[in-house]
């Protein structure tokens, strides 16, 4: 028979691998053996609205709260949910998502949390797994929704080093990893590596990664025996590509594009 401390692992096993459907079940059964069991209902609201159920994902926060008022996380998850209702946002677009999305591999991954982050609307709105993408401008890259809807920066040293690697041809992904009304953290992954900077890391290289349940063999086989770039070769190859933006393509940049959201 499951006690409930099993279930609690199960659930919050399930959360990790955003099995949000699994969480929810979970946590369900919890909650039918320890109807005032509060973590379960945190859990089940947050499952609910990765899922994109918001109605249900009010219902278990303010039983939540019935049982732990006052507690914040609880009252800024209403007030998220009080954000996209006062929007008419009945209905988010739940995520499917892989769960080795967030698999660190050195030099090839890295999880940022962003600086100036946008209106509380557009972060209300976020769910773990979301795809979103990486906008180049002139001294920062910003982080966009597909519907273009602005969510932060990225901070000025990794902006700085991946528009050096993005003029080089390099492509990469981004992911929402958490989010919440104050703060977001994305999951940053190189899929191209450019030519010019083929034998360098696109991120600096953690000697202290998270090897927990990775086959050292496949980060060995996806390193691919890159090295770090040293800041005095990252600016000799920005000054590279900006003389050849000034030879190929003769016109500045519109400053425009710098303006606040």
């Amino acid at each position: 028979m499951d006690t409930i401390q099993n279930l609690e692992q199960e659930a919050i096993n399930a959360a990790i691998k955003s099995n949000w459907d699994g969480a929810i079940s979970e946590n369900e059964k919890i909650i039918k053996k320890d109807k005032k069991n509060v973590d379960a209902f945190l859990r089940l609201g947050f499952a609910y609205l990765q899922k994109g159920k918001i109605a249900k994902a009010k219902e278990s926060y303010r039983k939540a709260k019935k049982l732990q008022p006052g507690n914040h996380l609880i009252e800024e998850n209403l007030e998220r949910i009080k954000i996209l209702e006062s929007k008419k946002v009945k209905q988010l677009s739940p995520t499917s998502l892989d769960p080795y999305a967030f698999l660190d591999v050195p030099g090839k991954t890295k999880t940022v949390v962003l600086v100036n982050c946008g209106q509380k609307i557009t972060l209300a709105g976020l769910t773990v797994g979301q795809e979103i993408f990486l906008i180049p401008k002139k001294r920062r890259i910003e982080i966009r929704t597909k519907n273009k809807d602005y969510i932060g920066c990225l901070p000025d040293d990794i902006s700085k080093r991946l528009t050096i690697f993005i003029k080089a041809g390099s492509v990469f992904s981004s992911y929402i990893k958490e989010a919440n009304l104050k703060a977001v953290t994305v999951f940053l992954k190189e899929e191209k590596r450019g030519k010019r900077v083929s034998r360098y890391a696109s991120f600096p290289i953690n000697n202290k990664v998270n090897m927990v349940n990775i086959n050292m063999e496949e980060i060995e086989g996806k390193e691919e025996e890159v090295e770090e770039i040293s800041d005095n070769d990252l600016e000799k190859l920005a000054e590279s590509l900006a003389n050849e933006d000034k030879e190929y393509l003769p016109y500045g940049t519109d400053d425009r594009e710098e303006s606040e959201e």
